[in-house]
């Protein structure tokens, strides 16, 4: 214990000593654990691999909701969607914004002296309550030329630099002129990097593939980018997920996916590099992750662990002591906001929201820098609420995940759960409709009628299988005594093959612990 508090404490006073300090943030769109980082051979991603070696690597960390613009929000403010106001998409007509009041990290960050910027998708709004100094999103470009076009990504990440060092070059000649003060020369900055990748495309521009895979690959019609030098995979070759039917169709789908996740490889590398070759490798603190599930069945804009289960790398220069390891913590995205505030030493401030509890607000998450000198012993629980995606999938669901056990609550269980539409007429969903149809094998873990229709209460073991028991085990079981209840799901998590079982209950101290844990977030849906 003593120890422990002397490294913690060694650490903060390092922290306090260093004259620079920057963060970049980098968050991929829609990418699950296809890398080398987390045991998938297959995918060819060096630059991530590379990362992980001078990164803290979490195998537990999750999203607070999953859904792009909610998440995104959550990313940007450490406050769930239901409390920061973006309940579901930014879209151009029926988008969603966090509440005018929310205090964000850019806008916290500005007030605070730091250069904040971002390149490729921002996706929240409204933009007085995400304001950043450099800015090249969808707002202002196309989104697959700041998201994807890794060489012009790489371009303005240049250029966010240059103009970085110029306002350095302009504050010193100031000083010398005795026109402003000494503090301003090593103004911080703040880059955050939000790739496309791995988003599908088949619904808005299906000419270049359903993940965009063929955007910018040299062939006719597809334009060349030229710092990527794409990577084909086949469908024999893919490791299909266990959520993810395994059918030559769905095998086809992950193998388009394949070549997105290595372009955001390299695009990845390209940052870090001009991160270095503008003299800041050893002064910023690197995050990556990604904003939520990936775009097949039962991932994303849905609470279960394959939908919610996120990479997570996180690289300081000044905890090199862990640098390589793997943190089995149970953390947050919730957890980015905080962390960087911590970084740059920087307080939340106290206020309220308008219209809601006359209490302060208070941030959900966590610093993560604690992590980073030792293993934390009891971050064990994580939580997300989920209200919408597109504006016609309102579907509000709560879960939290205490250890290996993960509860979700579905409110609208009486309606069926609604798809999002580039999943709707991806290959792997129409191929999944149309053997459904024909009554054919689906080569999946449920059927349709049981993925639209859910029981009130899930319950999910989420240990992969076989460590105790093969296939599907209930592990929670009704104490004797206990009244009945609404049935839940108890299935095997998604590291192994994920079998139902409904009819059963969690019983006792443990179904108790995990229902209080879900009240928090069901207290905190009611309002701000």
């Amino acid at each position: 214990m003593l120890l422990e508090l002397f490294l913690l404490i060694s650490a903060s006073c390092c922290i306090g000593e260093s004259k620079r300090r920057n963060v970049l943030l980098i968050i991929a769109d829609d990418a699950g654990f296809e890398t080398e980082v987390y045991n998938n051979s297959v995918v060819h991603t060096p630059h991530l691999r590379s990362l992980a070696r001078r990164s803290l690597v979490f195998s537990n960390a999750f999203t607070s909701v999953s859904s792009c613009s909610p998440s995104r929000s959550s990313i940007l403010t450490g406050l769930p969607q239901h409390q920061n106001g973006m309940y579901g998409l930014h879209q151009g007509v029926h988008h969603f914004n966090s509440f005018d009041g929310v205090q964000s990290l850019p806008l916290l960050l500005s007030q605070a002296n730091v250069h904040t910027g971002i390149i490729g998708k921002k996706h929240v709004g409204p933009g007085s309550v995400y304001p950043f100094d450099f800015a090249y999103t969808e707002e202002n470009n196309s989104v697959l030329q700041v998201g994807r076009n890794i060489t012009r990504i790489k371009l303005l990440v240049r250029k966010f630099f240059k103009t970085h060092d110029e306002k350095a070059h302009e504050r010193r000649r100031k000083k010398e002129e005795n026109k402003d003060d000494a503090k301003d020369d090593e103004r911080p900055f703040f880059l955050y990097v939000a790739f496309h990748d791995t988003h599908r495309c088949g619904h808005s521009q299906p000419q270049y593939g359903a993940f965009c895979e063929k955007f910018g690959n040299g062939e006719m019609g597809m334009g060349r980018i030229p710092d990527w030098t794409p990577e084909y995979y086949t469908p024999e070759q893919v490791k299909v997920p266990p959520f993810v039917p395994d059918t030559p169709v769905a095998r086809a789908d992950l193998a388009a996916q394949y070549t997105t996740v290595s372009r955001l490889d390299q695009g990845i590398g390209l940052v870090l590099q001009e991160l270095k070759d503008a003299g800041y490798e050893n002064d910023t603190l690197v995050i990556y992750s990604s904003d939520n599930g990936i775009p097949f069945p039962n991932g994303r804009t849905n609470l279960y662990t394959s939908g919610t289960a996120e990479p997570m790398l996180v690289s300081s220069p000044e905890h090199r002591g862990r640098w390589g390891d793997t943190s089995r913590a149970y953390v947050s995205l919730l957890d980015i906001t905080p962390t960087i505030l911590d970084w740059f030493s920087i307080p939340y401030p106290s206020y309220s929201l308008p219209g809601g509890p006359a209490s302060p607000v208070h941030l959900t998450g966590r610093s993560l820098l604690p992590a980073l000198v030792s293993e934390p012993r009891s971050w064990d629980t994580v939580y997300a609420s989920q209200s919408l995606h597109e504006v016609t999938m309102y579907y509000p669901t709560r879960s939290v995940q205490r250890g290996s056990y993960r509860l979700l609550h579905n409110l609208h269980y009486r309606m069926p759960f609604p798809i999002d539409q580039d999943l709707y007429v991806s290959p792997t969903f129409q191929d999944l409709l149309n053997r459904s149809r024909l009554s054919e094998p689906t080569h999946w873990f449920k059927s349709l009628q049981q993925y639209y229709y859910r029981q009130r209460w899930e319950l999910f073991d989420c240990r992969p299988a076989g460590i105790e028991e093969p296939g599907v085990r209930p592990v929670l079981q009704r104490s004797a005594g206990e009244p009945e209840a609404e049935p839940a799901e108890v299935a095997v998590g998604h590291g192994g093959p994920l079998g139902l079982w409904t009819g059963l209950r969690p019983g006792g101290q443990a179904r108790a612990a995990l229902q209080t844990a879900l009240q928090r977030t069901l207290m905190n849906s009611n309002g701000h």
